[in-house]
């Protein structure tokens, strides 16, 4: 009889821990789905993923349940294997010749420890690690048997669960049902960069989704060309200096004002050219055909922007800054290359905006941190400017003259923020009062500068 209700027992402790297996596998299989990943599923048709989608859907509820059988089956393990399994243990002891007053102490112990290793890899470990590897198959075939036990436990999980709920109500948290599935743009962000870097996307594709993602982020301060660029053409100028501007500057569009930018009364298009006689060309005015140009506020955000570009025909538009005052302009080709990157055509004359010289890079003085971050190893230290000129011109505290050399530190992200990387940017070239290229060269550790060097021009 003795046996018979130890084969019983053994048999029922093997049942409940699978029966925990099942209520973790069901736990972390559900955490693990996305909602999206189960709706495609449902498509299918299958019975089984609807039953998915009925726990994930009600999963505060799938999961309050889990805990509940998890603790069950957990508790009457102990209660039935414990016992079991010292009787059995009890006679090797005894046969080891250990002292009497210690086998039934030893023998318990052993039953615990024994029973909750058993417990522990097969009931929890495995179904676990199972659940984060193959979240899918492992939900399949665990949710139905959570979505029975939730039914026949139900008052018991209300209860739990509806306590946990109220206490999280009076810490000023709204408990949910369901797991957040949307992610937000920095979200999505991290997750394409952690997909390059294992290589679930190529370098390109990955690139291209962090820049999309990043362009709602951006200002119209940051995606335009500032003023110092634009090409213009005064209200008094003729239609043959349009066609002549067009060919030397190789733009087709143009703003046209009063004096400076800040009196800007529109812009002109090259193809206007040929709305007038060959005859009139040259005493036609301007002012007669500027078309008016949309205005909008340096602090719009990228998404903004692109909305008030693609909805005029110029698909141009003016950027004021706070004073009122004209910042720059922004085009649709601002906005792609915000996306795409540099883009190039047979009348672009000046150089690439990075390009590898020797140790090092030259890049244009007006690219932003950011940009000069995705372009070379530069990573510079936060600071009151927006582009690389502008940390040269607060670094050197004046304005430059070409040749003229400063030294930089800037953290490696692969190194130690401790120990910054010493660069040494040489201005190259100037445009009037601002800095147009220059070169940056990585010259070491800053730990490994002989003391008292000093690189400024």
């Amino acid at each position: 009889m003795n046996t018979a209700m130890s084969l019983l027992a053994l048999l029922a402790f093997m049942l409940l821990t699978a029966g925990t297996a099942v209520f973790v596998a069901a736990e972390f299989s559900l955490t693990a789905l996305e909602r999206s990943t189960v709706e495609a599923n449902v498509r299918s048709g299958d019975r089984r993923d609807a039953m998915v989608q009925r726990a994930h859907r009600s999963l505060s509820t799938q999961l309050s349940g889990a805990q509940v059988g998890i603790s069950i089956t957990t508790l009457a393990t102990g209660f039935l294997a414990e016992p079991v399994v010292a009787r059995l243990i009890h006679p090797g002891l005894t046969a080891l010749n250990v002292p009497g007053q210690f086998v039934s102490g030893l023998s318990l112990f052993l039953a615990i420890l024994i029973a909750t290793s058993i417990s522990m890899i097969f009931g929890e470990l495995v179904p676990k690690n199972l659940a984060v590897a193959k979240p899918v198959p492992t939900a399949r075939w665990s949710a139905p048997l959570q979505l029975m036990f939730s039914f026949l436990a139900l008052p018991l999980i209300r209860l739990t669960n509806g306590t946990a709920n109220w206490i999280l109500r009076r810490l000023g948290i709204e408990p949910a049902e369901e797991l957040r599935s949307a992610r937000s743009p920095q979200e999505l962000v991290s997750l394409v960069r952690s997909s390059a870097e294992r290589g679930s996307l190529d370098p390109v594709t990955a690139q291209l989704v962090d820049r999309s993602l990043q362009f709602g982020d951006r200002t119209a301060e940051e995606l335009m060309t500032p003023r110092s660029k634009i090409d213009t053409l005064d209200a008094d100028d003729t239609v043959l200096d349009l066609s002549e501007a067009a060919v030397s500057t190789g733009h087709s569009r143009f703003p046209v004002i009063h004096g400076d930018l800040d009196e800007t009364i529109g812009m002109v298009h090259v193809k206007q050219v040929f709305e007038v006689p060959a005859v009139s060309r040259s005493t036609t005015r301007l002012a007669e055909l500027v078309q008016p140009l949309t205005k909008v506020p340096s602090t719009l955000d990228g998404d903004a922007v692109m909305a008030e570009v693609r909805a005029n025909g110029l698909q141009t538009a003016l950027v004021v800054d706070e004073y009122g005052g004209t910042a720059g302009m922004v085009t649709v080709e601002d906005l792609i290359e915000e996306i795409v990157g540099d883009v190039r055509d047979e009348h672009d004359d000046e150089p690439p905006d990075v390009v590898a010289a020797g140790q090092g890079w030259q890049v244009s003085g007006l690219l932003r941190i950011d940009e000069v971050a995705e372009g070379t190893a530069f990573r510079a230290p936060e600071g009151d400017y927006e582009t690389i000129g502008g940390l040269i011109l607060e670094k050197l505290g004046h304005i430059p003259d070409e040749g003229e050399t400063v030294e930089l530190t800037a953290f490696d992200p692969d190194g130690a923020i401790e120990d910054p990387v010493r660069w040494l940017a040489t201005v190259i070239k100037m445009d009037g009062r601002r800095i147009d290229q220059l070169r940056l060269t990585r010259l070491g550790r800053l730990s490994d500068a002989p003391e008292g060097e000093d690189h400024r021009g």
